[in-house]
């Protein structure tokens, strides 16, 4: 056409827009990518002698041997297998899910739930991968690989996130068409008007499509990055865009609008054992086990006093239990702990249990003979109430509970908590079909646990809470909640609109300001290097505008 100039422009637009997107997708995945910065790499394995000592002697640097015929080896953490020993020195993060064998340790958690205070760690506690040791240096015992250890899991599922490009672009597809029809209608028509071909590039000069393949997954990527701020990890752009139109939200009980941690109500032992070792069972098997309520069983031994006992394997059956096999010189044996019908299929003599309004109970066998039940007692979130009411002034029009708990514990849950419709005892397939059929939709399930991986799938947006090593509920969300708080629910929906509202406009302002600059191109006055120069303008307007999304740098988790 005669315009070389012109030409050159675009060929530096198009590489000045390449690395402008590179700079905002960086910043929109900064959050992102300082959780993956700190996954651990190595770990300080102990060989040799002294397998139960103390840590005083903790040498640093690999292949180091204290004396005694014991040696700490650096290895990667990949290479860490169940049951191995590992050293721990101040400051370092414990690189996989690991029991403690110090006497007592304290541990930076915010990384993985959020809380700000140092938390205090006593022997026999399992404590998770992504923590910080505290000022002194420690003993573990790995209680799962790298790739099972809670830390590495949210970071796969970071990564899952990072990797949604394609699914972020949905919304822009919309308009795509649209514009670009609209772009050469007006482009020819200015050509046949004027009878100038150069009137033709001078118009698609301007047609700028960057607020489109540029602008919106930046916007999504941003949402994504504010949301991780918050301890929520959503998986794709898509997400967010049905986030901002959730209508239906369906809760689980236990650890979802409950704590998960409840307190210990009674301990019901059957002849032939003592409450302490009906505990000391019941504990030792849930050390190994991810579901909510098993912190609360080894916490109840250890405010007893109780001492675990060494387990040679532990397995995790989804939806039913934890089995352990002990092999010590006292007893040996295989270790049921879970619901009574899965428990019932080694001990046939289980007996159910009698249980008031809000109590659960957690059946324990041994080999073939039922041990007996512990009750608990679970208590609401104190911000359940609050978070629903949110959620109804968000617009939320239905909001049931799905849970498999007996009906008198969850109608009383769920009247607390400000729920009307209730759905108890439900098998996982239940909650399935029940979910399924609720509307209005879009619906948010909202659950915590192994069991609640098929509903979590079958829902328009699968909410997990806590993430503590949960990784069928994991796996199967689209948003998992790193923090142990519900509210994190309406701060996802909240992240939702904001950012589907940003990139819109950020679209719609880019489309604008094109249709408007065409307009001015078709009558001739805008020559094509002015609009080669003025497209760039566009671009930079229409992304620093969809950068909002990540919101303002002082914005923290409350």
């Amino acid at each position: 056409m005669g315009e070389p100039w012109a030409a050159l422009v675009v060929v530096l637009m198009l590489t000045g827009g390449e690395a402008l997107e590179d700079y905002a997708q960086h910043r929109s995945k900064r959050e992102l990518t300082a959780l993956l910065t700190r996954t651990p790499q190595r770990a300080m394995r102990i060989t040799g002698g002294g397998a139960s000592g103390g840590a005083d002697d903790a040498e640093d640097r690999s292949g180091a041997d204290d004396g005694a015929g014991e040696r700490t080896e650096t290895v990667p953490v990949e290479q860490i297998e169940v049951g191995d020993l590992l050293l721990v020195r101040p400051g370092e993060v414990v690189p996989v899910d690991a029991i403690l064998l110090t006497a007592e340790a304290e541990f930076d958690e915010s990384s993985v739930t959020g809380e700000s205070l140092p938390v205090e760690r006593a022997a026999g506690e399992r404590v998770a991968s992504g923590v910080v040791n505290g000022s002194t240096a420690i003993r573990m015992r790995a209680a799962a690989g790298a790739a099972e250890s809670q830390y590495q899991q949210i970071v796969e599922l970071v990564r899952q996130a990072q990797g949604s490009r394609a699914k972020t672009v949905r919304l822009a597809d919309r308009y795509a068409v649209p514009f670009t029809v609209l772009s050469l209608l007006i482009a020819g028509t200015a050509w046949v008007l004027s009878g100038d071909p150069v009137r033709f590039a001078e118009v698609l000069v301007v047609a700028t499509p960057c607020p489109l393949l540029i602008a919106a997954p930046v916007a999504f990527l941003g949402g994504m990055s504010r949301a991780t701020r918050f301890g929520l990890i959503v998986k794709g752009g898509g997400t967010l865009e049905q986030l901002a139109e959730v209508r239906s939200a369906a809760f689980d009980k236990t650890g979802t609008l409950t704590t998960g941690r409840p307190e210990p109500r009674a301990v019901r032992p059957e002849p032939g054992f003592t409450e302490e070792r009906l505990l000391q069972l019941a504990a030792s098997a849930e050390v190994y086990s991810s579901h909510v309520l098993a912190g609360a069983v080894v916490s109840a031994a250890k405010a007893r006093g109780v001492a675990l006992l060494p387990v040679a394997s532990a397995a995790e059956s989804a939806t039913n239990g934890v089995e352990a096999r002990i092999e010590t010189q006292v007893a040996e044996g295989v270790i049921r702990v879970g619901k009574p019908s899965w428990v019932a299929e080694s001990a046939p003599e289980l007996r159910r249990a009698s249980l008031d309004a809000g109590e659960l109970a957690i059946y324990v066998a041994l080999d073939d003979r039922f041990a007996g039940t512990l009750v608990m007692r679970d208590r609401l979130r104190e911000e359940a109430p609050a978070t629903l009411a949110e959620l109804r002034e968000l617009g939320i029009e239905r909001m049931v509970m799905v849970t498999g708990d007996v009906a008198a514990t969850a109608d009383a849950m769920a009247a607390r908590a400000g729920i009307s419709e209730v759905h108890a005892e439900c098998s996982p397939a239940d909650k399935v079909r029940i979910v399924a059929g609720l509307r209005p939709r879009p619906l948010a399930m909202v659950g915590d646990g192994l069991n609640d991986a098929p509903v979590l799938a079958a829902a328009d947006v699968g909410f997990a809470m806590g993430a503590r090593g949960a990784t069928a509920a994991s796996e199967s969300a689209d948003v998992v909640n790193r923090f142990d708080r519900i509210d994190g629910v309406t701060r996802a929906i909240r992240i939702g609109r904001d950012t589907v509202r940003i990139a819109l406009q950020s679209i719609w302002l880019g489309i604008v300001i094109s249709v408007g600059l065409m307009a001015v191109a078709a009558f001739g006055f805008l020559p094509a290097l002015a609009g080669a120069w003025l497209q760039e303008a566009v671009d930079l307007v229409a992304i620093l505008g969809a950068l909002r999304a990540v919101g303002p740098r002082s914005e923290r988790r409350r």
